[in-house]
């Protein structure tokens, strides 16, 4: 089984009024700077990491501990962690100190003064980076599925946006950010890359946000089109299926299948559509192209990783996550449930702390 882990962007938010603090710096000093906790492009937020796993439990144990260990260091400067994909209130927000994020701010002015969104990356480990390449072109069809699972970011800036996942539209107006080509083989990822860089538009391969690409600093394929999820479960299971869909696609590459080749265009249609509806109405088929249900959208690829999620014994815990995931919906039902019950967003904060810590989903694997 190929390793995998996960790194977990979350908020840190006043308790009562629900604003976002800009103190990931106390935070992590309180928890003596771990190597698995770090900073992100800005002081409201903190990302959490696991270590690499093998099986479901030990990285649904390590998501739960990471979430428990920052909320408790938050307690003590009067703040809390919240699993959001977009802070549901406006608010002034702080950049991370450092010449690098100083650098981007300027270049990109309203979309790096306005980012404040956190997804859910994971990783998986590839043999090579020209098997992550292959796996990178076998896999694009599937993300949007993906986006629609974690969405977790109804509200921006105090607005009800209508979409389920607006973390993804915020985030894509990086220029470097979405679905990408085929690309065939490593010296085309690497020339790809290398003349994004040598356009100057960017400062580094690590401003380069596809949502699937190789990792810069780990041997991985890194997925990163998700939402944070609002339950530790759920992010899980999109681990799960990430590392189904790459050793799936190692495996068809292996075996000399050709990716389907999906046009950027209609995959940036497949994600649009997934950040609008999420789990609540019609997808993009990741194979047919066409309208379906969310439902039937899951069963494809469930069907799709069906032979290794069978194979390493995860399948009939995966469909039933996904059965209850339907059935309960993503973070971005529960915020939405909790704004029409309270009397605003700040309603909706206090809902999500509680639910960051809690174990709700339909796989917790006993951690």
């Amino acid at each position: 089984m190929r390793t995998f882990g996960v790194e977990e962007e979350l908020l840190i938010v006043e308790p009562g009024s629900g604003a976002p603090l800009p103190l990931v710096d106390q935070v992590l000093a309180i928890m003596g700077r771990p190597g698995d906790v770090e900073r992100e492009f800005k002081l409201e937020q903190v990302e959490t990491q696991t270590q690499p796993c093998l099986t479901h439990e030990e990285l649904l144990g390590q998501l739960y501990h990471g979430r428990r260990a920052l909320d408790r260091a938050a307690r003590q400067v009067d703040a809390r962690i919240a699993a959001l994909g977009t802070s549901p209130l406006s608010a002034a927000t702080h950049l991370s100190p450092g010449e690098r994020y100083a650098a981007m701010a300027e270049e990109f002015r309203i979309t790096s003064q306005e980012q404040l969104t956190c997804g859910l990356h994971v990783h998986v480990g590839v043999e090579s980076p020209a098997e992550g390449v292959l796996v990178l072109d076998r896999i694009r069809e599937w993300l949007p599925v993906l986006v629609a699972v974690s969405a977790n970011s109804p509200f921006w800036r105090g607005v009800n946006t209508g979409y389920a996942s607006f973390r993804t539209q915020a985030w894509n107006r990086w220029p470097t950010s979405g679905p990408q080509q085929v690309f065939g083989s490593l010296d085309a990822y690497r020339r790809l890359v290398d003349a994004m860089v040598r356009s100057g538009a960017i400062s580094d391969e690590g401003m380069v946000y596809f949502d699937a690409r190789l990792s810069h600093r780990h041997p991985t394929v890194e997925v990163r089109a998700s939402d944070v999820c609002l339950d530790a479960a759920d992010s899980a299971l999109v681990a799960v299926l990430v590392r189904g869909l790459v050793e799936t696609a190692a495996r068809e590459a292996a075996l000399g299948v050709p990716p389907l080749g999906t046009p950027v265009a209609v995959l940036r249609l497949a994600s649009w559509r997934a950040s609008r509806s999420g789990l609540n109405g019609s997808l993009v088929h990741p194979v047919e192209g066409v309208p379906v249900s969310a439902a039937d959208a899951l069963a494809a690829l469930l069907s799709h990783v069906g032979t290794v999620l069978r194979e390493s014994g995860e399948l009939p815990a995966a469909e039933h996550a996904v059965r209850d995931l339907l059935a309960r919906g993503s973070g971005e039902r529960m915020q939405r449930e909790a704004a029409s019950d309270g009397e605003g967003l700040a309603d909706v904060v206090s809902a999500a702390v509680a639910a960051t810590q809690q174990r709700n989903g339909g796989w917790d694997g006993g951690a």
